[in-house]
């Protein structure tokens, strides 16, 4: 997860920390998704202030400032704590990167261009490779394994881990800098070096099929994507759209509540738990009812887009065509740490209109399909589209 915006000052978590929603995503050296609390940004769905750390929270900051109080890292002390409270997305991050992943939600950041995931085995798999980038210049592909980042190994670590050494936090590496990739693709291995570069985030990109079809295919939900679905649904030509979710890692959930609205005339998009408090997310009104939409799903589409998939699912209002989404549905809240590292911990989850728990299930499709899903995607919209 990596961004750097050279426009934009750093930005700091006002105190008492907001609790909000955070879909973390797993992209390596690419947008960072998640919707983070900080001053300026009202990316937030929702937000309840505490007048200092709860729950796991509270472990987290004491092992933090005993360590501090040692000598030690608060840091090294907070991600110890982390690791034994056994919350499978709970992490903390330097202050230097967690503003990498501000800016990333802004749309641009320093990287090489690769999405990624940890598989189950601990192996690291590239998942998607940015048009244009260094390591689509270096051929790299999708299905490629990472296997070590400037010789460290990357089987078995954190992906978060993987994502540092990638930027090069603990130099602070600009763009221009060099990473060096060991790569391994069926069973041959090899190294790449790449030069960090400044990349921007195309989320949302718009195309004409024949039908007529609109197909929105959105990577990730950064900032301004909501209305850049919206625009593009207004825009379309009559006919039926296919919103294209495939690989999509999450995002601010404030846009993806933004992008349902493109489809949905008002009405809840998700509820969620933080600490036992029950909230709501609304779509607002005057969304496009009544054209033909069929949401296209895989194992990559992750946390705010499984949102947005069951919010259209639960209400009618799309066919799910795919195969079963990754199961990202949790509730982190970030707080600051003594030595400004921030930690985020898992406090609640979220749930489609219908009440069902996306975490750990993930979604699943209303027709399976894995190789050639869009064709499938279009063949069904085309029928709903017929007249009856």
């Amino acid at each position: 997860m990596s961004g750097r915006d050279p426009f934009c000052q750093p930005r700091r978590i006002r105190r008492g920390a907001a609790l909000t929603l955070l879909f973390t995503s797993v992209l390596v050296a690419g947008a960072a998704t998640g919707s983070l609390p900080q001053a300026g940004r009202k990316s937030a769905p929702d937000e309840v202030r505490s007048t200092g750390p709860v729950g796991r929270h509270a472990a987290v900051a004491r092992a933090a400032e005993e360590a501090m109080a040692d000598g030690k890292s608060p840091m090294e002390a907070a991600k110890r704590a982390v690791s034994r409270s056994g919350d499978r997305w709970g992490a903390v991050y330097s202050q230097g990167e967690y503003e990498e992943f501000e800016d990333a939600l802004d749309g641009q950041y320093t990287g090489v261009g690769l999405w990624a995931r940890s598989e189950r085995d601990g192996r690291v798999e590239v998942t998607k490779v940015r048009a244009g980038s260094p390591a689509a210049t270096a051929g790299i592909r999708p299905g490629d394994l990472l296997r070590s980042v400037d010789g460290a190994k990357t089987d078995g670590r954190p992906v978060t881990e993987v994502v540092s050494l990638l930027r090069g936090d603990a130099t602070d590496a600009p763009a221009g800098t060099t990473v060096r990739l060991g790569l391994e693709r069926d069973g041959r291995a090899w190294t790449e070096t790449l030069r960090r570069a400044q990349l921007t985030t195309d989320s949302v990109t718009v195309r004409e099929l024949a039908g007529p079809v609109t197909l929105i295919k959105v990577d990730t939900f950064t900032k301004g994507s909501g209305d850049q679905v919206r625009k593009a649904v207004r825009h379309a030509p009559p006919g039926g759209v296919v919103l294209d979710l495939r690989g999509n890692s999450g995002g601010l959930v404030t846009e993806a509540v933004s992008a349902a609205s493109a489809f949905l005339d008002g009405g809840l998009v998700a509820t969620y738990d933080v600490e036992g408090e029950q909230r709501a997310l609304h779509a607002e009104p005057g969304g496009d009812t009544t054209r033909p939409l069929v949401a296209l799903v895989d194992g990559g589409t992750m946390s705010a887009a499984e949102l947005l998939t069951g919010a259209v699912q639960d209400r009618g209002r799309a066919l799910v065509v795919g195969s079963r989404t990754f199961g990202k549905g949790s509730v982190q809240m970030p707080s600051r740490l003594p030595d400004g590292s921030v930690a985020e911990l898992t406090v609640g989850h979220y749930r489609t209109p219908s009440g069902r728990g996306v975490d750990g299930r993930g979604i699943t499709p209303d027709l399976e399909a894995d190789d050639g899903a869009l064709q499938r995607a279009e063949t069904v919209l085309r029928g709903l589209a017929s007249p009856s």
